[in-house]
C-alpha cells in the first residue's frame, strides 16, 4: 500500500506513558501508585512481571529523546506520573519529581519537538485510592490541585495538554471488571468513577488555563459498536454499549449531557457538575484500536449487553482485530454527531502489538506494523476528505513497554527494547515512519 499524503502542517507524533516506560518506581521521591500495588498482587500480571525497571526511561530519557529527534516527529505525547509530583496525591509537590520532568521537557524542546503532556495515565497515587479513589468526588478536586502544580511549572513549554487518558478504561477495566488496577469488580456500579473523572477533566482544564496553558484537549478511547445481528435486541444492546463506552465520556465534554441509559447509575445530583465538565477545548483527542462486537444479553447476564468477538479479520498479538476502515467510520460519526461542538481532532493514540524480535542481522522487521499504520492513515485521510478536521496523528508507542496486565509480551513500539540489556533497536517501521514524516 502506498502511504497517503497529508497537509504540511499536519502534526506527527509518538506517544508513551510514564508507568509503562519509566521504571525507577521507588526512586526520586515517587510514591506508590495503584499499579505498583496491582502488579505486586499475585496473579494479576502475565508471568508475574512488574514495571520496576520497564524500559528504564527514567535513567535513559536522553537517548530516547535522541531517537525521537532521529525519527523527526513534531510532538511527543508523554505522561507525568501523579505520584512523582505528589507522592500521596495531595500537598506540597515533590521537588525531585518536578526536576526530572523539567529536565525531560527541556531536552524534548531542545530537540525541536513539542511536548504534549498527559496529566494522568491511570497511575493514581495509592493514598488517593485508599481514600476512595475515583469512587470519591473529592478525587476530582485533588486532581485539579495536581493539574495546577504541573501547569504552573510546564505551561510555558507544552504545546498540547491532555488531562486524563481514556477514562473509560479506568471505569470499565479498573473498577468494572477488575482486569486493571485497582482491580475492583463493580460492573455498572463503577459508573460514578466515570462522572468523577469527567469532573476532574473539567476542573483541570480550568486549572490549566488559569496557569497559562494553551492547546488543551482530551484523549478518549472510542470504539465503533457492531451488533452481532441486525435485530431489535442486538441493536438495543449496541446502543447501550455505545452509550457506556463512547458517549458517557464524549457527551458531557462536548454537549454538557449524559446519555439517558447511564443516568440511573450516576451519582445523585450529577447534573450540577455538567457545566464544569463541558469546558471549551482546543482539540478533541481520539484513541482508536478496534470496534467492539455486541449482542443481546443471555439469561443470567446482569448487564444490558453481551460482548462478542469480531472474527474473520487479521489479529494483533493483543487479540485486536485489524479494521482500519472502522477508524474512518468513527471519525465521520463523531463529525456528524457533534458538529460545531467538536473541536479539531488529534489522533492521540493508534498502534498495534506484534511479536517483534531482532533477526539474524540484528534488524527488527515488522512489516505487519507498517501495513497496520498505513491502513489506518489511509482511513484518516479518507475521513479528512469527507470533511473531518484532523490535525495530527500519534503512533503508540515510541518504545516497547510494560503493557499493563499483559506484561512485556505485547510489543507496541517503533523501537525494540531488550529488557535484559535495555538495548534500543529501531524497527523497520521506525524508518518507514521517518520517511513518511520527512520524505526526501
Amino acid at each position: 500500500m502506498d502511504s497517503p499524503t497529508f497537509p504540511p502542517d499536519f502534526l506527527w507524533g509518538v506517544s508513551t506513558s510514564a508507568f509503562q516506560i519509566e521504571g525507577a518506581t521507588a526512586e526520586g521521591g515517587r510514591g506508590p501508585s495503584i499499579w505498583d500495588t496491582f502488579t505486586a498482587t499475585e496473579g494479576k500480571i502475565a508471568r508475574g512481571e512488574d514495571a520496576k525497571v520497564s524500559a528504564d526511561h527514567y535513567h535513559r530519557y536522553s537517548g530516547d529523546v535522541a531517537l525521537m529527534a532521529e525519527l523527526g516527529v513534531g510532538a511527543y505525547r508523554m505522561s507525568i506520573a501523579w505520584p512523582r509530583i505528589q507522592p500521596d496525591g495531595s500537598g506540597k509537590p515533590n521537588a525531585e519529581g518536578l526536576a526530572f520532568y523539567n529536565k525531560l521537557i527541556d531536552e524534548v524542546c531542545a530537540a525541536g519537538i513539542a511536548p504534549a503532556i498527559t496529566l494522568y495515565h491511570w497511575d493514581t497515587p495509592q493514598a488517593i485510592e485508599d481514600a476512595g479513589g475515583w469512587l470519591s468526588r473529592d478525587t476530582a478536586f485533588r486532581f485539579a490541585d495536581y493539574a495546577t502544580i504541573v501547569g504552573e511549572h510546564f505551561a510555558d513549554r507544552a504545546k498540547l495538554w491532555i488531562p486524563l487518558n481514556e477514562p473509560v478504561a479506568m471505569t470499565i477495566y479498573g473498577y468494572g471488571i477488575g482486569e486493571y488496577a485497582p482491580g475492583q469488580f463493580l460492573l455498572l456500579d463503577a459508573l460514578p468513577t466515570a462522572h468523577h473523572q469527567n469532573l476532574a477533566h473539567g476542573l483541570s482544564v480550568q486549572a490549566l488555563r488559569t496557569a497559562g496553558a494553551t492547546g488543551i484537549g482530551t484523549a478518549n478511547n472510542h470504539s465503533p459498536i457492531w451488533p452481532d445481528h441486525d435485530t431489535p435486541a442486538d441493536r438495543e444492546a449496541a446502543e447501550w454499549l455505545d452509550a457506556l463506552i463512547n458517549r458517557t465520556f464524549a457527551d458531557p465534554m462536548l454537549l454538557g449531557s449524559y446519555p439517558e441509559q447511564v443516568h440511573p447509575h450516576l451519582p445523585e445530583n450529577f447534573a450540577d457538575d455538567l457545566a464544569a465538565i463541558a469546558q471549551p477545548l482546543d482539540f478533541y483527542g481520539v484513541n482508536y484500536y478496534e470496534p467492539q462486537g455486541v449482542t443481546a444479553p443471555g439469561e443470567g447476564n446482569p448487564l444490558p449487553f453481551e460482548l462478542r468477538p469480531i472474527e474473520r479479520y487479521l489479529m494483533t498479538t493483543n487479540d485486536s482485530p485489524i479494521i482500519p476502515e472502522a477508524l474512518c467510520d468513527l471519525l465521520v460519526f463523531l463529525h456528524e454527531r457533534y458538529r460545531e461542538n467538536l473541536p479539531p481532532i488529534q489522533i492521540t493514540e493508534n498502534g498495534c502489538s506484534f511479536a517483534d524480535e531482532p533477526g539474524p542481522d540484528g534488524t527488527v522487521p515488522d512489516l505487519e506494523r507498517i501495513d497496520f499504520l498505513t491502513g489506518h492513515l489511509l482511513a484518516v485521510r479518507e475521513a479528512m476528505d469527507a470533511g473531518v478536521d484532523v490535525r495530527g496523528y500519534f503512533v503508540r508507542s515510541l518504545l516497547d513497554n510494560f503493557e499493563w496486565s499483559g506484561g512485556y509480551a505485547p510489543r507496541f513500539g517503533l523501537v525494540h527494547v531488550d529488557y535484559e540489556t535495555q538495548r534500543r533497536t529501531p524497527k523497520d517501521s521506525f524508518a518507514w515512519y521517518r520517511k513518511l514524516i520527512r520524505p526526501e
